[in-house]
């Protein structure tokens, strides 16, 4: 990213800020859609920009064709449409690179780019086929509709959005302006936060060549079992300080303009079961592929085995939908076959009279959920199947020797250990204090004493700020937060103009 770049970005910003003082809601939603286009334009190319405009075009059109007469034909249709194109870009190069061997005059494929997020905004010209055909009330101009496929914060990794929340946003300004402008800049300072501090800082180290990205790069044939752990965790916070300040960047950036997203993460790493977890990562993607996949393959048959298979199937395609490899395959297989132990579990208990205290069961059930998401991050980010089944081999047999070998940097397990902790005392303690301030703001009327209560709320908007959690800060004292704004903004600036490249690492799920 360059100067040049940046300037556009923020360029594209501030007129999209502006455009919700705009008169009329033509001309807000075209500055908003030709912001979009040349922001999507700057970051991903001329050529991808019009790849986009032909999506749009043709998912438009098929909603049209569905909407006068919505066939399972017709439907089908305008899925297989969507899947070619998502297909041609994201999955035939790497199938051409592992059975292309012997087809070299299809070497040429290899080579094609995918266009930056066509995974997201595939999906969202999908979820908008199928509430056509569904029948769900959507009736959105071509204009309203292009918006909805390009629209800047969320063009490039979502959250994945649904037209029904999108369309009466776009059609009618937040007037919550104070309001807005606060939570959207505590939100992109959160983000921030999390992605050039926390996420950076898990994935290099505290020192030159440490850090998780190495530490799966460098783990020899016979990992140790502490490693395997250490670097599971770490990579697990790794991709939730980074994909989650992405999200809350995203969400602040959209509330500048005037429109609420939805939640993408709320506490993941607090879930005492593994379907609780599921609620509440990537929550845009995970209830797509719960509404759209899961409850509608589950409903083809009433047999229990069958409820069970649609489990596996969803989480597989979950995992293929990241990546065309036997890795991601792995990662979903496994997510739904947890999910299936989770379910079976559940219905044997119901048989079993003795109860464990509710302290202690939920403890316990938070412990195995979080140590099982945890073996799920070490296949997610494993560099092949080999090196994921060797790892989870190592963990599952801890009786075996050299389970408590070291080859990991110690100040990584240092590092992992401090952010993990820091994690969860720090949600505990905004828990508390937000609970605090509630039951203060209750008793104001009767206990005067206690109205200190209400002058920690602005202490409560800068501690939830540092962690992703799902409560909106109400406080209008935005201004606050102007010096850590500025620390982060200086912070960006130096690695920008480092050079003609910044130097700050990609969002993770920018590669999906």
């Amino acid at each position: 990213m360059n100067g040049n770049t940046l300037i556009v970005i923020l360029s594209v910003v501030l007129a999209s800020s502006a455009a919700r003082f705009l008169p009329g809601t033509k001309a807000r939603q075209w500055v908003l859609l030709i912001g979009s286009y040349i922001m999507y334009g700057t970051l991903a190319g001329a050529a991808f920009l019009m790849l986009l405009a032909v999506s749009s075009l043709m998912n438009y059109g098929w909603g049209q064709v569905l909407r006068r007469r919505p066939t399972t034909a017709r439907l089908w249709a305008a899925i297989g449409a969507n899947v070619l194109l998502l297909a041609f870009f994201k999955y035939l190069p790497p199938l051409v690179g592992i059975w292309g061997g012997a087809f070299p005059e299809l070497d040429f494929v290899q080579r094609i780019v995918m266009p930056l997020g066509i995974s997201f905004w595939t999906f969202q010209a999908l979820s908008y086929l199928l509430d056509t055909y569904l029948e769900v009330e959507t009736d959105p101009s071509m204009v309203e509709f292009f918006l909805f496929m390009a629209f800047w914060p969320t063009v490039a990794s979502g959250p994945v959005c649904r037209l029904p929340r999108m369309l009466p946003q776009f059609r009618k300004a937040s007037v919550s302006v104070r309001e807005d402008f606060s939570i959207g800049l505590v939100r992109l300072t959160q983000g921030l936060f999390m992605k050039l501090v926390l996420a950076d800082l898990l994935a290099t180290g505290m020192t030159s060549g440490g850090g998780v990205t190495a530490g799966f790069d460098a783990i020899g044939v016979e990992p140790g079992g502490l490693d395997v752990w250490i670097l599971g965790i770490g990579f697990g916070f790794q991709m939730f300080f980074d994909f989650a300040g992405y999200s809350h960047m995203v969400i602040g950036a959209a509330r500048l303009v005037g429109i609420r997203l939805e939640e993408n993460f709320n506490r993941p790493y607090l879930a005492t079961t593994p379907a609780v977890f599921w609620t509440r990562w990537h929550m845009s993607l995970s209830s797509w592929i719960r509404d759209y996949v899961y409850l509608p393959l589950s409903a083809l048959r009433r047999a229990r085995w069958w409820s069970y298979a649609a489990l596996v199937i969803s989480m597989a395609l979950f995992g293929i939908w990241h990546n065309a490899s036997l890795t991601m395959l792995v990662w979903g297989c496994f997510h739904g076959l947890v999910l299936v132990g989770y379910r079976a579990g559940r219905q044997l208990g119901q048989r079993v009279p003795y109860r464990l205290p509710t302290p202690v069961g939920g403890v316990l059930s938070w412990g195995v959920t979080f140590m099982l998401v945890c073996m799920g991050h070490v296949i997610f980010r494993a560099n092949n199947v080999g090196q994921a089944l060797r790892m989870l081999g190592t963990v599952l047999t801890p009786g075996s020797y050299g389970f408590g070998q070291v080859t990991v940097d110690r100040d990584d397990y240092i590092l992992v250990g401090l952010m993990a902790l820091g994690y969860f005392a720090f949600v505990g303690i905004s828990e508390l204090l937000r609970r605090w301030s509630a039951f203060c703001g209750r008793g104001q009327d009767s206990r005067p004493s206690l109205a200190l209560g209400r002058s920690a709320a602005p202490g409560i908007t800068i501690g939830t700020v540092i962690l992703a959690t799902p409560e909106f800060v109400t406080s209008r004292r935005w201004w606050i937060l102007i010096p850590a704004l500025t620390l982060l903004l200086a912070i960006v600036a130096m690695k920008v103009g480092g050079g003609d490249e910044t130097t700050i690492a990609p969002f993770v799920y920018t590669q999906f």
